[in-house]
């Protein structure tokens, strides 16, 4: 018997990127799902879109996604969600996807509780790139909950230890080349190449 109290549906998300050489884009179709364990929710965010390749090669474990969830209905607050970094290179020019994000949620109220897409967070060599939804997108998923009973402690799982600090522009705009927009990919080859040339030994 599957719970009518479940909605789920998969959301185009269109997330603006503030980069170096201007604001940038992306839309991808967000589906998030949650299952419960115990008196908490494993809940799973998934680019249902494959996303574009990057112009320099990325290292083993070089890109790092993570990604907030909002709450609304009875519930407020946003619950952190991360995925692995890539297991192995990634080439340039190769098509690169975005892993499962995934945290738990505790609930803190009950009734029905929807769960929104939010700010999306890739760390690439080195630096991190923050992507923000801008066209209000509607709930991926919405479900009944039951506050937990006896105050469980810790709420929302945190995502983050170990996180690279923020170094240069340019390598930060490199990160948004896990987004997509070849044109613009292109656009950054140029200009990390052209930055790199000042570093070759005087002839």
């Amino acid at each position: 018997m599957a719970a009518p109290a479940a909605h789920a549906e998969v959301v185009d998300v269109d997330y603006q990127c503030q980069t170096p050489i201007g604001p940038k884009g992306a839309v991808s179709p967000i589906d998030i799902k949650a299952v419960k364990s115990g008196s908490s929710y494993k809940l799973t965010m998934s680019f249902e879109k494959g996303v574009s390749s990057s112009p320099v090669e990325l290292g083993k474990g070089a890109m790092n996604p993570s990604a907030l969830i909002k709450l609304g209905g009875a519930d407020s607050g946003t619950v952190p969600v991360s995925g692995p970094a890539n297991a192995e290179a990634v080439p340039a020019n190769t098509p690169i996807k975005i892993n499962d994000l995934s945290g738990t949620y505790t609930p803190k109220k009950t009734g029905k509780v929807t769960f929104t897409a939010g700010v999306l967070t890739i760390k690439a060599l080195g630096t991190t790139t923050t992507c923000t939804p801008k066209n209000n997108p509607k709930p991926s998923l919405e479900i009944d909950v039951q506050a937990a009973a006896g105050g469980g402690g810790g709420s929302q799982s945190g995502s983050g230890s170990g996180e690279l600090p923020k170094t240069g522009p340019l390598d930060s705009a490199i990160a948004l080349g896990t987004l997509g927009g070849t044109v613009f990919l292109a656009g950054v080859a140029g200009v990390l190449w052209l930055t790199r040339r000042g570093a070759r030994p005087a002839s």
